[in-house]
């Protein structure tokens, strides 16, 4: 087949499909549809530090302290420089933002937003474009990478083996390799972790946020967005008292709702203050006016939630990967530009650079498939994905302890799942054990402070590298 091929179907992989096809590349998109994926569900917005009033350094600096200091100064640099660039993208192709918020953590309105419905919007133009550009799109499930030797030489779909000259990995996070989340339930991480079977080492992987207003109803796990807060709403407990500033970072604010919890308390989200709330955030009024629940007058149960995964494949500044030929982009990568905690609409952000940054890196590299030499396909079934889920959930989610940590760890070798599974959520376990501070949205109740020996990444390749 030769060409690009590249999992997932979010914004870094519709991006990076443009900017390829653009190029002259023949690309094919695999995955589940546009729809499927999380760059689809995200509400808020993308950050972009390029109003009068901001700059690069202010950008910077909200990054970094959400970060705790473990980002990658260069990567952020690097990233937040092609602002620009990704907003005139995103724009040349006809889309128009509404407004400019203010999230957590953020000192300035720089997240620009359409209708609390951003990723819904950014979506359809890429995909549109992406149809424009002659990328080719193969909806179906990519179940492993065609490796051998630390070369890749395309990816196994329905148990046929498709070659490219290179492939970029974009499936997103493994948000839903954890009990609750209101994501894609498709990002269970299983390229990351055949990834890291196969030679290519992940970072960062004991670092997963947590969402702090997750919604539970009849219709599943909803998301009710930062810009709720942003735009006034107030967090409260069922007995009406005030308990966290609620545009702290979302690691804080999780963990004061926890905690909040934990004391067996309620905690709603009391959003009555906001004026014409329908107008401002309608898909979140559509499925609380569903569930019985109108914001205007009634308080928001909610409740934290598996929402971004930091870690990732392990990518050097231009999306390579430890695996000649094969490239990470989106949320299935880590760079260290969040550091511990990523900042609100960063991700966006990252996946429309990367995707555009992995075009320039693939013309550049001109990889060439060559001879195939026969490669194993391994696949059988994912196995029982939700006992996976309930350990991370119950062992590895918002507070951990080294005890806690070891359970997992012992229950997580008597389950019957992928392996590839296994060793992405081993990997969550052993690093978060390794890691013996609090830092960003990663907590320790028996190591609560940050340390500065614990100050640098981690990398896993079968075992935790700290």
């Amino acid at each position: 087949m030769g060409g690009v091929g590249i999992i997932g179907g979010g914004a870094a992989a519709l991006t990076a499909a443009i900017a390829l096809a653009r190029r002259g590349f023949d690309v094919t998109v695999i995955g589940k549809g546009f729809k499927n994926t999380n760059s689809y569900l995200a509400q808020a917005g993308i950050a972009f530090p390029i109003l009068d009033g901001d700059s690069l350094r202010a950008h910077f600096l909200d990054t970094v302290r959400a970060g705790k200091y473990l980002n990658d100064e260069e990567t952020v640099w690097n990233v937040l420089s092609k602002s620009t660039e990704a907003h005139d993208f995103l724009t040349s192709l006809g889309l128009e933002f509404e407004a400019n918020e203010t999230e957590g953590g953020h000192s300035f309105h720089r997240v620009f937003t359409i209708k609390n419905e951003t990723g819904k919007h950014i979506m359809n133009v890429l995909h549109i474009a992406a149809l424009e550009s002659g990328v080719n799109f193969v909806e179906g499930f990519a179940e492993e990478l065609a490796v051998r030797d630390r070369k890749a030489y395309g990816v196994f779909l329905d148990g046929e083996l498709l070659k490219f000259d290179a492939t970029v990995i974009a499936t997103g996070g493994f948000a839903s390799l954890f009990k609750y989340t209101a994501g894609s339930p498709f990002n269970v991480g299983l390229l990351i972790g055949d990834a890291i079977l196969k030679g290519a080492p992940a970072r960062d992987l004991e670092f997963v946020q947590f969402h702090p207003t997750g919604f539970m109803g009849k219709g599943g796990v909803k998301l009710v967005s930062e810009a709720v807060r942003g735009a006034g709403a107030k967090l409260v407990t069922d007995d009406g008292e005030r308990f966290v500033n609620e545009l702290s970072t979302r690691d804080i604010v999780a963990r004061a709702i926890y905690r909040q919890m934990q004391a067996g308390k309620r905690v709603y989200l009391d959003a009555t203050g906001i004026e014409d709330f329908k107008r401002k955030f309608p898909q979140i009024y559509a499925f609380l006016i569903k569930e019985g629940i109108d914001p205007s007058k009634d308080p928001i149960p909610v409740f934290p939630i598996a929402h971004y995964t930091i870690g990732g494949v392990a990518v050097d500044p231009w999306y390579r990967t430890g695996i000649e030929n094969l490239y990470a982009i989106g949320e299935a990568m880590s760079n260290g530009f969040h550091g511990a905690n990523r900042l609100a609409s960063n991700s966006l952000l990252e996946c429309i650079v990367s995707g555009l940054e992995v075009a320039r890196t693939i013309a550049r590299d001109r990889p060439r498939l060559g001879g195939v030499p026969e490669v194993p396909y391994t696949f059988n079934s994912l196995g029982d994905v939700d006992a996976l889920r309930d350990v991370l959930w119950e062992h590895a989610g918002i507070v951990r302890t080294a005890s806690n940590l070891r359970a997992g760890l012992e229950k997580l070798g008597e389950i019957e799942a992928d392996p590839r599974l296994k060793l992405l959520a081993r990997g969550v376990l052993e690093c978060a054990l390794a890691r013996e501070e609090s830092r960003g949205s990663h907590y320790r109740e028996d190591f609560p402070a940050m340390s500065k020996s614990f100050e640098r990444p981690s990398f896993f390749d079968g075992r935790c590298r700290l």
